[in-house]
């Protein structure tokens, strides 16, 4: 009987080791995300302004006291029309001063001219006129003329800065900076207001200085306005600066805009970016990247979401706590991030509820 017992105990032994040395592995949680294809990168986007390629800043000709200020900032401004005057009192007195100082070269110039002819009447009649004495009457007349021409290119120059006491507008443009008041005493010279073109606009941004390699001269790139997005223009890279600003770091790009919509009006907030092919690449989080050997694998979940195998990939390029890697995987294919190190191939997983 005993003998009996251990036969039928022998099967069951066996058995029970079988289902040990067989036990499934545990099922691992893992966290992925899903490769996306990127052939093309943005290079910025970059905060700037619109801004006039022309404007001047205008002041008087000659010093002194502002008495009529005709225009505001963001005034639209002709060709000739008045901005601001000083006050004349002081250069009307000059133009009477210089006019009557022709009138009495002119009189003198007549007289000069009788003396001379008279002179060389006597002279020519062997009268008792010396030929010294005729030569002073010429040197009279011209010393007359002389001092007639002087006094007209003073009279001319007096007449000139009556003008320049009112300061008008050289083209057609808008009043962007107002730099003195009615009642101040200028000097000459001195900027008292900013007149800007308005029909040729440019945007400007500033870039930081380690980025100036990667700005194309010829490239469009695209503008696009803060206040309503859905109004872009395209714009060419016109001017770069020399320096970097101490402070900042940057320099101060000066684009070309093409053909802008009237809504790019000046001091706008504008963004300017550009989109620009790229070989393929897939960014991925660092911590999907398993590295051996010199050689670079992730770990990606098979379709049916329930285990992960091991893809050797190559490294194209790495930032800050991302890696770019070449086309080895496909768009949408789901890759590990989480726990890579602790993967084996064909290791049994579970995916988030929101990743199914």
């Amino acid at each position: 009987m005993r003998r009996f017992v251990l036969i039928a105990l022998a099967p069951l032994a066996v058995a029970g080791c079988q289902e040990k040395a067989e036990a499934p592995q545990p099922v691992r949680p893992v966290l992925t995300v899903a490769a996306d294809l990127h052939d093309t990168e943005t290079f910025g986007p970059f905060t700037g302004t619109v801004e006039p390629r022309y404007q001047s800043q205008l002041g008087f000709r000659i010093g002194g006291r502002i008495v009529a200020r005709d225009v505001f900032v963001g005034d639209l401004v002709a060709k000739g029309s008045r901005l601001a005057a000083l006050d004349p009192t002081v250069q009307q007195f000059a133009l009477v001063r210089a006019r009557a100082d022709v009138a009495d070269a002119q009189a003198q110039v007549k007289n000069a001219a009788a003396s001379e002819a008279r002179q060389r009447t006597l002279f020519e009649s062997n009268s008792a006129v010396t030929q010294a004495q005729l030569d002073a009457a010429v040197a009279n007349r011209d010393t007359a003329n002389a001092r007639l021409a002087q006094v007209k290119a003073a009279l001319q120059k007096a007449t000139d800065e009556l003008g320049y006491a009112t300061l008008t507008a050289g083209f057609d443009g808008v009043v962007t900076t107002w730099s003195a008041e009615v009642g101040q005493v200028v000097p000459p010279g001195q900027a008292v207001v900013t007149v800007a073109r308005p029909d040729v606009r440019e945007a400007v941004v500033d870039i930081p200085d380690v980025l100036m390699g990667e700005v194309p001269r010829d490239a469009e790139f695209a503008v696009t306005l803060q206040e309503v997005p859905t109004v872009t223009a395209r714009a060419r890279v016109r001017e770069i600066g020399p320096l970097a600003e101490a402070s900042t770091r940057t320099r101060r790009v000066r684009m070309a805009l093409i053909d802008p919509p009237e809504a790019f009006r000046l001091g706008m907030t504008i963004t300017v970016a550009l989109n620009r092919r790229i070989p393929p690449r897939i960014p991925l989080p660092a911590t999907a990247l398993v590295e051996a050997d010199g050689r670079a694998a992730v770990w990606v979940v098979a379709p049916d979401g329930k285990t992960v195998n091991r893809r050797e990939v190559s490294v194209l390029g790495r930032e800050e706590g991302r890696v770019f890697v070449g086309g080895e995987l496909k768009a949408g294919e789901r890759v590990a991030i989480a726990g890579v190190h602790g993967f084996t191939e064909g290791q049994a997983v579970r995916l988030p509820k929101a990743d199914l």
